[in-house]
């Protein structure tokens, strides 16, 4: 009331509300940003969420260290398709800080104010405005006290004096695309270059990663200092990699848990001293049961450039953010294959095996399609292109391109030089190198260097309808039936009575020339025998 109002009626007073109390015990705190975006706030639910999932027994490799080499790579035609684990690190040709060496150390060794990307794990998101130094101090918290989930799994942490602590495994670095085709000169301190080998992964108990392919399809290795982790793994088939293009950044990402999209999971534990390599595309998610701290690193190779590439595709249509990418992926391509050429164009006849010859193949192709958007594409577009071209070693990126697709094609047995023309690999069961001929071609040496093949003006194909026969033909049994089979000519006249599916394929290539024009006339038989 007024003061003139207590003054005219005596009876009016004024009552003071009591303060409100105040409780001093720790509350659960509401995480509104992701209640808001439908994701809940409860950091424990992808381990309850694991409780009521079934999953296959893995089928991977348990290796020896000394059997983690190159020479694994050329004889098993298996090799960097699936995981493989490394129960103990002996003879992997890999150096580890010491089993007691803590996050205190690496706080130590980075630096307390070295800024952090920590992931809330409740709602797989950055949390913003972390240091080391802070992060530690969280980590030193008894599990109970903390109140998120939080994880750090991208402190890349080259140059630093904790750098200088490890070294990835002998078979990583020998595959390396950075660490072998990135010119030497251009890495190291005060240059740009993809720093993606050396990650100090920190994570505490309860902590999940949710499924995902590492950038660019980039194979991974993986050792357990402290602690242990559980991974879950989706192999990376056509169908897998679409339902996995499908939910990665939808809708579908928040509410539905893809292992029930998919065929098969596969689950693999770690622990202490344990090493892990996965190759490339593999679909894969993470759940940390105790605190635990982790180092590896990621790394292109010459033996799935085709996986490589796809998840590639995969991040461009899912619209990753570019600073989640694999770095200068491109530019790195270039000097691979700027690398590739000389080795194909050398005096020493530098030899590949079949399954890096089909791989590079793959490469030399992505590398023409890059060419045909600054032949083709509206400006912005070649414009982009052109910065990804490292200069210092591609003069000329059209003709390096298509001159490294052709040399490939060569030495994969090819002879055509038809643009649209798709080599047909057959890989070699004994993991054998073939050797690259002497003499490659008549347009050999300094006349093929700025090569552009010739474009035809018409190709026109056509197929008659299949024809089926029954003919007497020698069945193909004995030591040397492919001698008379393979004649060009030549009839393997038999006693035993075999069908033949028959199947006629013409192709008709005309262009002009200055003087008149050229017709190619081509026709494939292809011929198709059983025996009863």
């Amino acid at each position: 009331y007024c003061s003139a109002c207590l003054e005219a009626n005596s009876d009016l007073s004024i009552t003071f509300k009591a303060p409100a109390r105040k409780s001093f015990r720790k509350r659960t705190q509401r995480d509104y940003a992701n209640l808001n975006s439908g994701l809940g706030s409860d950091p424990r639910r992808w381990s309850r969420l694991l409780e009521n999932k079934t999953f296959k027994e893995d089928p991977f490799k348990r290796l020896a260290g000394s059997e983690v080499r190159l020479e694994w790579l050329e004889e098993d035609q298996t090799a960097m398709t699936e995981p493989i684990i490394i129960e103990h690190p002996d003879d992997l040709g890999m150096t580890m800080p010491p089993n007691d060496f803590t996050v205190d150390d690496v706080v130590e060794l980075v630096g307390k104010d070295t800024p952090v990307e920590v992931i809330d794990v409740a709602s797989q998101s950055a949390s913003p405005g972390w240091t080391l130094g802070k992060w530690n101090e969280y980590f030193n918290l008894d599990s109970e006290v903390r109140e998120k989930i939080c994880n750090v799994i991208s402190l890349e942490i080259s140059g630093t004096r904790l750098a200088d602590k490890i070294l990835p495994p002998r078979l990583v670095r020998d595959l390396d695309w950075v660490e072998n085709y990135w010119p030497s000169t251009r890495k190291g301190k005060g240059h740009v270059y993809p720093k993606v080998q050396l990650y100090c992964l920190m994570g505490v108990a309860y902590a999940w990663t949710d499924w995902h392919v590492d950038f660019a399809g980039s194979s991974v290795y993986y050792h357990i200092l402290r602690g242990s982790k559980i991974f879950y793994f989706i192999r990376p088939t056509p169908e897998n990699l679409k339902t996995y293009e499908k939910w990665s950044g939808t809708e579908l990402q928040n509410h539905s848990w893809l292992g029930d999209m998919v065929d098969d999971v596969y689950k693999v534990e770690l622990k202490q001293g344990n090493t892990m390599i996965i190759p490339a595309g593999w679909i894969h998610a993470v759940y940390t049961p105790v605190d635990t701290l982790v180092f590896g690193g990621n790394f292109l190779h010459s033996y799935d450039v085709g996986k490589q590439l796809r998840v590639r595709n995969i991040e461009i249509a899912t619209q990753v953010p570019k600073k989640f990418r694999f770095p200068m992926f491109t530019k790195l391509c270039w000097y691979v294959g700027d690398k590739v050429l000389r080795d194909l164009k050398s005096a020493s006849g530098v030899s590949f095996s079949d399954r890096v010859l089909e791989s590079m193949s793959q490469l030399a192709d992505f590398l023409v399609s890059e060419v045909r958007i600054l032949e083709k594409g509206n400006e912005a577009a070649k414009r982009e292109v052109r910065e990804q071209i490292p200069t210092d070693r591609v003069k000329d990126a059209a003709a390096m391109a298509r001159e490294l697709r052709w040399r490939l094609r060569l030495a994969g047995g090819s002879t055509s030089e038809d643009e649209s023309y798709q080599t047909s690999w057959k890989m070699k069961t004994n993991g054998s190198k073939r050797k690259r001929p002497t003499s490659l071609s008549p347009l050999d040496g300094e006349i093929f260097r700025n090569f552009l093949p010739k474009l035809w003006d018409k190709v026109v194909e056509t197929s008659a309808e299949p024809e089926l026969r029954l003919e007497k033909r020698r069945r193909p049994e004995s030591e040397d039936w492919a001698e008379g089979w393979s004649k060009f000519d030549g009839e393997e006249i038999g006693e035993d009575n075999g069908e033949v599916r028959m199947q006629r394929h013409n192709i008709v290539k005309v262009r002009r020339t200055e003087t008149g024009l050229v017709r190619h006339r081509i026709e494939r038989v292809v011929e198709e025998w059983k025996w009863d």
